[in-house]
């Protein structure tokens, strides 16, 4: 678990929600993953997915009998459904999660005997460490960091010719194309005003100002 702790830091390091994994095979960690949704553009690159991947690729198999995964916080509905699928062992895991747990704080996959289950739980292993990480971590930073990467390039083209929508805490904001609007960017929806210079200011500031 010590293990999975590491990557989660490796997550918090990165601006990922701070969740580590491992996957363990006769005392060896043969798979590592932390969360990487965000940097990935990839809504299934959770730490528990990424730690299967690896373990996989490292025994040439996609059933992984016999092995462990250890995860600083409860597995959510996917990835109990990928451990399932891996026949996993054990999942040994850290900190509950009352939102998404499918462990038994929300549902519980894994005793669920028409899913045919392969897999034991244990909980609260280092659970304090675990929660401890996910406490201080800020979801304003990731809404920084998400605004940042829409408002750089896409596809290689200068966001001044561009027309961006930036969601930030609730607001719409448009920014000028040139003539000929670009397809893969949504028209603005009829009767939406533009934000004038003052709410631009009020908002940029929202966005850019140094973290407290």
């Amino acid at each position: 678990m010590r293990a999975a702790l590491e990557q989660a830091r490796l997550a918090l390091a990165s601006g990922e929600v701070p969740v580590g994994a491992v996957v363990v095979q006769a005392g060896r960690i043969i798979g590592r993953g932390h969360n990487h949704p965000i940097n990935r553009h990839d809504p299934s690159a959770h730490a528990e997915v990424l730690a299967l991947r690896d373990a996989g690729a490292a025994l040439g198999n996609y059933r992984l009998p016999g092995c462990d995964l250890y995860v600083t916080l409860e597995p959510c509905v996917m990835c109990a459904g990928a451990i399932q699928h891996a026949r996993i062992r054990r999942v040994v895991f850290g900190a509950q999660d009352p939102k998404t747990g499918a462990c038994g704080s929300v549902v519980n996959l894994f005793e669920d005997r028409r899913l045919a289950p392969h897999t034991a739980v244990a909980a609260g292993v280092l659970a304090d460490e675990s929660a401890s990480l996910l406490r201080g971590f800020s979801p304003i930073a990731v809404v920084r960091r998400v605004n940042a990467i829409r408002v750089q390039q896409v596809e290689g083209e200068p966001c001044s010719q561009q027309l961006t929508r930036v969601c930030t805490t609730g607001l719409w904001l448009w920014r000028a194309a040139p003539a000929e609007a670009d397809p893969r960017v949504p028209a603005p929806d009829p009767g939406e005003s533009v934000a004038r210079p003052a709410q631009w200011a009020a908002v940029l500031w929202c966005v850019c100002r140094p973290a407290v």
